[in-house]
């Protein structure tokens, strides 16, 4: 009996002590998943404990990189699928095991120990701190405060005072010169160690600051120096509805910063990457949330042009010319053995050496990154004529140029020593380079003046042989010419003096393009076959072909009563010939022969894009998915003609009857007749001839005769809102009330049914957040003053990123249908001419 007393009394107690190890074992579980929101002297952070920002954008805990299981205390985005850190306390320093402890030791400090209390990290604040708190703010800063009687103070310490690979928007890259702090990024060695690699990026502090990469010990890139707008090495700093940033430089701080202008509705990172081929990157990212993935914004180095040095010095890196490296005027290899055989690392010399004896001057080179500013003095007071003067005085001084491009410019920058690193940007970018004017010799002046002259006359004389041996040509073969035409001319009409002048002024243009006789296009239009027409624009009209080859093309035809002409044709065929892009047309050729003035392109089976959309039954075929995937391909295309081509292109009749869609219904933006080039730092012009369709043209165009890249905003927008509804801007009516389509749009946008202006086929397959976006940024793009328009990088972003908040709408252009029915009281094959304010401005209607 005792004995069964006993064994219950220790089965109560096995009980007992079981029940109390569930219970401390779910204790312990259950606070270690506990969030906390602030680290004071009573409260630590244990391995497996988290510390979260306000909004739960940033959480600050203990983590192991990739397959390593070493651990870290770390910052990163808290809804993130894929572990994104941005910041790594112990990086150098790692714990082997989870007894790490995250707390305020006596003096106020914030460290990291171990179970046996051996310190791995700790903040080292200068002075105590009373009442010491540590927060993790929504920017992903953490901060350490002294909170006396519940008051915040200033920040004794933050983490974004000392960055790890990332920086966020508002942190500060650079120095704090009072107390020699330098905020710099540092590589991970690897995805699976964050400890400091050997690629670094920061501020250097030479006459004229600037940003470089450094691996090891060695020059990786440069940025160029801060000339008010941008460093002139990076010309994508360019101003957007995005991001904005700005490079302060002053006694007590050099720094640059770059800020989300919408807070808090776009995840963006800035990383120093050390795994990529090239040996590193700095790496922009912004979250995409529809993709779950970080898209790449930018990337440098973003070629070999960018290599620190590449070409030596005295010589400039252009990535247009092979090879890429080319001596600077006035200067010659400093060992053409070593040159031809492609070792640039020696660099130029000048052709003539300076004396120093006031024979000199300077020569002028545009569109550079300017040179590494190891050597350079800096006066913001001066203006470019006392640069010069002060330069000219001094023997060491080798170059000066503009310190501020901002406005006219302003201050003076020289510098001494060889210029190294020097790249070639295209000059008709305005956002791209800078002026640099280079000592050379007298001699050297006058031999670049003199080639200057030399190829105006060679130009003249050229000019004038041209025109002489046409004139001879014409007048001896003239029977011969005619004879031809009468045999070739499918038509077998004659050839007015009218069109004779057309075709000598064709045949005196050197032509990009291969150009294919008039007997085999004849042979692959049937002879110009009606069944083989797919239609007529204001050029002429469009054949279907097929060369001997069996590849299909499509000819445009100049008409003789065409409202373009030569002028146009030659147009397109200079610009088109330059440009290369997936969502551009192709064109493979030109014919001009005799009368006959013909472009011949790559044929796009599904026809134009009006063929779709303002169809009832074909516009069934264009579900959501394909209408967004146009669009996004159009915005493509723009944002490469504005900013990323060569030549800085405004299209100015860009309209859905231009868009060609090929096998796969990709856009191809086509038509360049109307297009125009800009150069330099030209961002408007105005003309006499407004030249376009009515209800794609934007006020101050149509009106004043202004275009810029904003007027083709306009008619994106235009485009957008017509691929959301289905309905033409022009000539849409509703029976209650007399708005066009901006109008009705706008209307509804302000009653808060957007979502009524899409077209019923496509309702029931559409992302409805996906339209409301579109029809936002449509309504962006209409706005009636062209400063509210977003530029096409900010759409391409905008239309991206589902993320983005998006600015209010203004009212838009010609949203009223007074404006579309005075437009439709003309003809749309003649021009319409009005007077506003004196000057009188021609309108070129719809093709």
């Amino acid at each position: 009996m005792t004995e069964k007393i006993e064994g219950e009394k220790s089965m109560g107690s096995l009980f007992f002590l079981v029940t109390c190890s569930v219970f401390l074992c779910f204790c312990s579980i259950y606070t270690e998943s506990i969030a906390v929101n602030s680290i004071t002297r009573s409260q630590p952070l244990s391995d497996g404990q988290t510390l979260v920002s306000g909004q739960e954008r940033f959480v600050l805990g203990f983590f192991s990189a990739g397959v390593s299981r070493n651990r870290y205390v770390g910052i990163w985005y808290t809804d993130i699928p894929v572990q994104t850190v941005v910041w790594v306390a112990n990086r150098d320093k790692p714990l082997i095991d989870s007894s790490g402890v995250l707390r305020i030791d006596v003096r106020g400090n914030l460290v990291l120990v171990n179970q046996k209390n051996y310190i791995f990290w700790s903040s080292n604040l200068s002075r105590a701190a009373e009442n010491p708190v540590v927060e993790l703010l929504e920017s992903g800063n953490l901060v350490l405060q002294d909170q006396r009687g519940g008051v915040a103070g200033d920040f004794l310490w933050q983490s974004f005072d000392y960055p790890s690979d990332t920086l966020l928007p508002g942190m500060k890259l650079g120095w704090n010169l009072k107390t020699g702090l330098d905020r710099r990024l540092t590589s991970w060695k690897s995805p699976d160690d964050p400890s400091s690699g050997e690629l670094s990026y920061g501020i250097e502090l030479h006459g004229y600051p600037e940003a470089v990469m450094w691996k090891g010990t060695e020059e990786h890139y440069r940025s160029g120096p801060w000339n008010g707008l941008r460093y002139s090495g990076a010309p994508e700093l360019a101003p957007n509805m995005v991001f904005s940033f700005s490079f302060t430089a002053n006694a007590d701080e050099v720094y640059y910063i770059y800020q989300l202008n919408q807070q808090g509705s776009i995840l963006s990172r800035l990383v120093l990457n050390q795994s990529s081929n090239n040996g590193g990157e700095l790496q922009r990212f912004t979250w995409n949330g529809k993709s779950n993935s970080w898209q790449l914004f930018l990337s440098v180095p973003r070629d070999y042009c960018d290599t620190y040095g590449l070409c030596g010095a005295y010589s400039n890196c252009d990535t247009n010319q092979s090879p890429p490296c080319r001596c600077l005027g006035g200067f010659k290899p400093k060992s053409l053995g070593n040159w031809n055989s492609m070792d640039w690392s020696g660099g130029c010399v000048q052709k003539t050496a300076l004396s120093c004896k006031g024979h000199e001057g300077f020569l002028m080179f545009s569109g550079l990154k300017l040179p590494d500013t190891k050597r350079t003095w800096v006066n913001r007071s001066m203006d470019l004529n006392e640069c010069e003067m002060m330069c000219l005085k001094n023997c060491s001084c080798n170059a000066y140029a503009r310190a501020d491009v901002r406005g006219g410019g302003s201050g003076c920058v020289l510098w001494f020593g060889d210029l190294i690193d020097i790249r070639q940007f295209p000059i008709s970018s305005s956002s791209s380079g800078q002026d640099l004017f280079i000592r050379v010799d007298a001699s050297e002046l006058a031999v670049a003046q003199g080639d200057s002259k030399r190829k105006g006359k060679v130009i003249v004389a050229v000019t004038i042989a041209l025109v002489s041996g046409i004139l001879l040509l014409g007048c001896s073969g003239w029977y011969l010419w005619k004879w031809k035409i009468n045999m070739t001319s499918p038509e077998g009409k004659e050839v007015d003096n009218e069109e004779q002048d057309i075709v000598e002024k064709s045949q005196m243009d050197d032509l990009e393009l291969p150009c294919f006789n008039l007997a085999t296009i004849a042979i692959a239009t049937n002879n110009f076959s009606d069944s083989n027409k797919l239609g007529e624009g204001g050029f002429g009209p469009v054949y279907k072909g097929e060369l001997c080859g069996g590849q299909e093309i499509a000819v445009k035809r100049l008409s003789k009563n065409s409202l373009q002409g030569i002028d146009e044709f030659k147009n397109e065929v200079i610009l088109i010939s330059k440009l290369q892009h997936r969502n551009l047309v192709k064109v493979l050729g030109c014919c001009i022969e005799g009368a006959e003035t013909m472009l011949i392109y790559e044929y796009m089976e599904n026809k134009s894009l009006d063929h779709y959309i303002f169809d009832e039954k074909r516009s069934t075929l264009l579900d959501w998915e394909k209408r967004f995937n146009i669009v996004f391909g159009i915005a493509r295309g723009l944002l490469y003609l504005h900013q990323d081509s060569r030549l800085r292109i405004i299209h100015r009749d860009l309209k859905a009857s231009n868009i060609l869609l090929d096998c796969n219904m990709e856009p191809k933006i086509s038509d360049f007749g109307m297009a125009r080039i800009f150069g330099g730092d030209q961002i408007e012009a105005e003309t006499d001839k407004v030249v376009g369709t009515y209800g794609y043209m934007s006020p101050e165009y149509a009106i004043e005769g202004l275009f810029s890249v904003k007027s083709d905003v306009f008619s994106f927008g235009v485009l957008v809102l017509e691929m959301v509804s289905g309905k033409k801007n022009r000539g849409f009516s509703k029976p209650e009330h007399q708005l066009n389509l901006l109008g009705h749009a706008w209307k509804l946008w302000n009653e808060g049914k957007a979502l009524e202006l899409i077209v019923p086929s496509v309702r029931d397959s559409c992302v409805a957040t996906e339209v409301l976006r579109c029809i936002h940024v449509g309504l962006l793009c209409v706005q009636q003053q062209m400063e509210n328009r977003p530029t096409m990088s900010s759409v391409v972003f905008m239309l991206g990123s589902e993320n983005a908040v998006l600015p209010q709408p203004q009212q838009p252009g010609f949203f009223s249908e007074k404006y579309s029915t005075k437009a439709s009281s003309s003809s749309s094959s003649m021009q319409h001419s009005s007077s506003t304010n004196c000057v009188t401005v021609t309108l070129l209607s719809g093709r």
